[in-house]
């Protein structure tokens, strides 16, 4: 697995930015989060190695890119093209590109898009329902070969069942909401979702519990280092999405 963050800082967008870690991490530093600038690693996937190979050089793994920013915000259209450049030369990795803009995703696809890279997987996240009805539409009917759904911080029930059975949809992740100012994540929502997918055959990945999480009636206070583990450890994770190993 790889990071790829060509540019740095993003606006609050929806209701799922309001505890936003890019920002939590960036005032600790004095950092104004919503600047949005190339990053000194802007030109990663062209950088090479002492020994002449190449940075990000795991062959089919998966690149998170552009994490502490969004790919498709507004700032970063004159750098876009470059990097869907740097993108497309490096065919041997997978870049995986979680986005809260599909409503611009057409805007900015390179001209040789056709239906979609093949190394390229889109993610479309949705924090609670009114996002999904809105996002999920336009993101079915987008040109993308690779499609997944993320739920973090899932802020409530979600019903994907009409995006599901499509079986456009890869996998789907679900998470709570880490931080010091949280808010709840339901394990029945977790597992309504899971429920769904299982209907549909959807890889599901529980990724994490989040810092305040409820489940059979009673609240639970979790610490960042055991969110993850705790997620894990509850064993509902589904189908055979790569990296759940």
């Amino acid at each position: 697995m790889g990071i790829w963050n060509p540019w740095h800082g993003c606006h609050k967008y929806s209701a799922g930015c309001l505890n936003c870690y890019v920002y939590r991490r960036d005032s600790q530093f004095g950092k104004a989060s919503d600047i949005v600038q190339k990053t000194a690693d802007f030109n990663l996937p062209f950088k090479r190695t002492r020994d002449r190979g190449y940075k990000l050089t795991e062959a089919n793994s998966p690149v998170y890119t552009c994490m502490t920013s969004d790919f498709f915000i507004e700032e970063a259209d004159e750098w876009r093209e470059e990097a869907w450049r740097m993108i497309k030369w490096r065919s041997e990795l997978h870049f995986v590109i979680i986005t809260k803009r599909i409503k611009r995703f057409t805007e900015c696809i390179p001209e040789d898009w056709g239906d979609g890279y093949e190394n390229v997987t889109i993610v479309c996240t949705c924090e609670n329902q009114e996002e999904a009805d809105r996002r999920l539409p336009v993101f079915i009917d987008a040109p993308v070969k690779h499609r997944e759904i993320i739920h973090e911080p899932m802020l409530g029930a979600i019903n994907t069942e009409k995006y599901l059975k499509t079986g456009l949809i890869e996998a789907v992740t679900c998470g709570g909401e880490s931080g010091d100012r949280v808010r709840l994540c339901d394990y029945d929502w977790i597992l309504d979702m899971r429920r769904q997918c299982i209907k549909y055959d959807v890889p599901f990945y529980f990724k994490q519990t989040g810092a305040l999480f409820k489940k059979d009636g009673r609240i639970y206070h979790i610490k960042r280092k055991d969110q993850i583990e705790q997620a894990w450890r509850a064993g509902i994770n589904y189908g055979n999405k790569k990296d759940m190993a």
